[in-house]
């Protein structure tokens, strides 16, 4: 029987509990999981990529729980990366039914491109329906406790960015 890998894929800029929330009830449920942080040239990042990797590597070192999780970066296509990986499985949360329009396009856009890749919805703990990685970063420069949206190292490294920046 073959390992089922399944790939979470996004931004992570930064990640959220939201995000770990997902990473880790789906790695009780898949053989292995690849949190695959995509790199947009296109797209204006708060964070490098590969802060953005020690910051997810670091996050879920801490969680005990956790051993089937590898973090990989890639651009280009999704369909490509997942042939590479050798998975044919997406993970997406979904925090309320406004990310469900926009996820459905791109599984739609997945599914015509590679008909093998199959997307699993799973839908986010409530305590975190409203927790984005745009919302972080919007309160994080007025001093706002981050502790109950990101995990603590995030918490930090977005603390000590914005005082660089």
């Amino acid at each position: 029987m073959s390992r089922k890998v399944a790939i979470i894929p996004g931004s992570f800029d930064p990640i959220t509990n939201g995000h770990i929330d997902i990473i880790e009830r789906s790695s009780k449920i898949f053989d292995e999981i690849i949190v695959a942080i995509l790199i947009n040239p296109d797209k204006k990042y708060l964070f490098s990529i590969e802060e953005r990797v020690e910051m997810i590597e670091t996050a879920l070192k801490n969680l005990q729980s956790i051993n089937n999780v590898r973090v990989e970066s890639f651009s280009g296509l999704l369909v490509n990366y997942a042939k590479k990986v050798k998975s044919s499985v997406i993970v997406r949360g979904l925090r309320a039914v406004s990310d469900f329009e926009y996820e459905m396009q791109l599984t739609a856009m997945n599914k015509t491109l590679d008909d093998n890749i199959e997307t699993f919805y799973m839908m986010t703990n409530t305590k975190y329906s409203f927790v984005s990685s745009s919302i972080v970063k919007g309160v994080s420069g007025f001093g706002a406790d981050l502790t109950k949206l990101v995990p603590k190292n995030v918490a930090e490294k977005l603390e000590k960015k914005l005082k660089e920046e």
